[in-house]
C-alpha cells in the first residue's frame, strides 16, 4: 500500500498535473494541501474518472485539504475538535488496507510567517491542539499516518543553509520541539527510516533559481505509528513534478507499506 502528501498550492492550477502524477504514481491513498478553493469547486468527477474517490475540506484562496483514495473513505472528520480554527487545515479519514484499516490524517500546518509574530503564535497554539488531537486518534487507531506540509524542517539536514536560517521561520526550537513532540506520541518519520540522499528536500522558492540549485527544505512528512512502523519498506520525494512547467513549490513524498 503506497501513501502520498503534497501541497499542490491551488489545486485549480495544479489539476492536470495532479491526474498526470496520479497516472504514472497509482498511490493507493494521496493528501492534499492548499487546495486554495472552495468544496463546490472541488474536482469530484475528474479524479472518479481517474479512478479515486475524495473528500476535502476547501476554503475560498487560501487553506484547504483534502484525501483521495482508490478505496473508500470512512469515518471522515473535518478539522480539530480539540482546537476550535477558522482555517481549513485538517481533514481524517479511514481507509482499508489488506493488513487492516488505517487512519489517514491530512494536515497543512500553519506557517508562522515569522518568530514573534501574531501568526507565529497562532501556529504554536494550533501545533498544540493537533498533539492532543493526535493523541487522541492514536488511542482509537494505533495504525495511524500522519501526513502533510509540516512547515517545519525538524534538523538541520532538512535545510540547505542550517545555519544561516537558524532561528527564523520552519526552524526554530518551538517549531521542533513540537515536531518532536509528535513523535514522543509513538509516531516516526518514515523517510528517516532509510538511508536517503544528502541534501533531500520537499520544497523550494521559486524565486531565485531556489529548485534549480536546489535550496530547499524537507518541510512536507509522513508520520506512521509503531504499529505500522514495522511495515514501512520505503519512503521517497518525488522531485519531477517539480520540473514541470508553473509547478507547485512542493513535491509529493510517497510511503510505502508492506
Amino acid at each position: 500500500m503506497r501513501i502520498a502528501t503534497w501541497n499542490v498550492n491551488s489545486l485549480s492550477v495544479r489539476l492536470p498535473q495532479v491526474l498526470e502524477w496520479l497516472a504514472a504514481n497509482p498511490v493507493d491513498v494521496l493528501g492534499l494541501q492548499e487546495l486554495k478553493l472552495t468544496d463546490d469547486k472541488f474536482p469530484h468527477e475528474a479524479l472518479v474518472e481517474a479512478g479515486y474517490q475524495a473528500v476535502a475540506f476547501g476554503q475560498k484562496t487560501y487553506n484547504g485539504v483534502a484525501l483521495l483514495s482508490r478505496g473508500e473513505l470512512k469515518d471522515v472528520v473535518r478539522a480539530n475538535p480539540q482546537f476550535a480554527d477558522e482555517q481549513s487545515r485538517i481533514i481524517a479519514a479511514t481507509v482499508a488496507s489488506p493488513a487492516g484499516d488505517i487512519r489517514v490524517i491530512n494536515c497543512y500546518f500553519v506557517n508562522g510567517q515569522e518568530p514573534g509574530s501574531d501568526k507565529f503564535a497562532y501556529k504554536l497554539r494550533w501545533l498544540t491542539g493537533l498533539e492532543a488531537y493526535v493523541k487522541a486518534e492514536m488511542a482509537l487507531h494505533p495504525r495511524l499516518v500522519l501526513v502533510g506540509d509540516f512547515n517545519v524542517a525538524p534538523e538541520d539536514r532538512d535545510s540547505y543553509d542550517p545555519d544561516g536560517l537558524r532561528d527564523t521561520i520552519h526552524h526554530t526550537k518551538e517549531e521542533r520541539d513540537a515536531f518532536q513532540g509528535l513523535l514522543a506520541l509513538g509516531l516516526t518519520d518514515a523517510y528517516r527510516l532509510f538511508e536517503q540522499p544528502e541534501k533531500s528536500y520537499s520544497w523550494w522558492d521559486y524565486r531565485m533559481l531556489g529548485f534549480q540549485k536546489n535550496r530547499g527544505l524537507r518541510i512536507d512528512h509522513i508520520l506512521v505509528s509503531e504499529a505500522l512502523k514495522g511495515s514501512v519498506s520505503a519512503c521517497t520525494i518525488d522531485r519531477a513534478p517539480r520540473k514541470n512547467k508553473q509547478p507547485s513549490d512542493h513535491a509529493p513524498v510517497v510511503v510505502t507499506l508492506g
